[in-house]
């Protein structure tokens, strides 16, 4: 029988952590599945648009690939581990997939999925329990930023301007944000966290043009600024003929594994 875990909790408690740490604990093929929970007018859902799925594939060879709902009996066997995550701001009514309601249900179904294993931060307490916060308000922000290739310096500036309160009061950001050498960096801050983290990816992209691989950025706080956010970013992204400097000076260093 396919091993399908059900992992919820509200935003920025650790659900995708947990997920990296039952994929590379996992010797078989392993499935990701990421779905909107209830929300609110009050508590608004984060659209990720790919980043979580993207920073797993990267570290986890093993991840199945995204797949319609047809496709996924087709590509799952009885040594998948499937992990399905939802952001779930409110404690589950019972602990079955009853408890989640019916949005939650049907879109199980539609892909097929049976969870046999359902966890939710906050309750259960093999779960880590420090992120896990208690919201009475939270605004959404995303933003798709494929092909956008930042100035490395604006980026960190933009960022800690980001996390300190420049754009409104931040509790959760995240994103995958693309530099000129190749590399793209997992961002990833939450308020109840000292500081942010900043994780490389594995895989490095061509140091020709702009790269088609996901990125994007997702803000979740009170009293929002995006109009401030948008304008800024657009002061840190590289403009074609830049990017195309920058990039010919580091395909030029002998030491490039790039090098031409």
């Amino acid at each position: 029988m396919q091993k399908v875990t059900l992992v919820s909790g509200p935003p920025g408690c650790g659900k995708t952590a947990w997920a990296l740490q039952a994929f590379q604990a996992h010797t078989g093929p392993c499935n990701y599945l990421r779905i909107a929970g209830k929300g609110s007018e009050q508590l608004q859902q984060g659209e990720d648009g790919g980043i979580d799925r993207a920073w797993l594939t990267d570290q986890v060879p093993a991840l199945l690939p995204a797949s319609n709902p047809e496709k996924t009996s087709e590509i799952s066997t009885d040594e998948t581990l499937t992990v399905v995550e939802v952001q779930q701001f409110q404690q589950p009514q019972t602990e079955d997939l009853d408890g989640y309601g019916t949005q939650v249900t049907s879109l199980l179904e539609e892909h097929g999925l049976k969870p046999t294993r359902f966890l939710h931060f906050g309750r259960d307490q093999e779960l880590p329990q420090q992120d896990t916060l208690a919201f009475t308000h939270l605004e959404s922000w995303n933003k798709s930023l494929t092909q956008c290739v930042w100035d490395p310096n604006s980026l960190s500036s933009f960022w800690f301007e980001l996390v300190n309160g420049a754009y409104g009061d931040v509790y959760r950001a995240k994103g995958l944000m693309n530099l000129p050498d190749g590399r793209s960096f997992f961002c990833n801050w939450m308020v109840s966290q000292q500081e942010s983290q900043f994780l490389p990816l594995n895989c490095i992209t061509t140091q020709h043009g702009r790269p088609e691989r996901c990125s994007g950025l997702v803000v979740q706080g009170r009293a929002l600024n995006p109009l401030g956010i948008q304008s800024t970013i657009d002061d840190c992204l590289l403009t074609d003929d830049v990017l195309e400097l920058q990039q010919q000076q580091y395909r030029n260093q002998p030491n490039n594994p790039q090098h031409t």
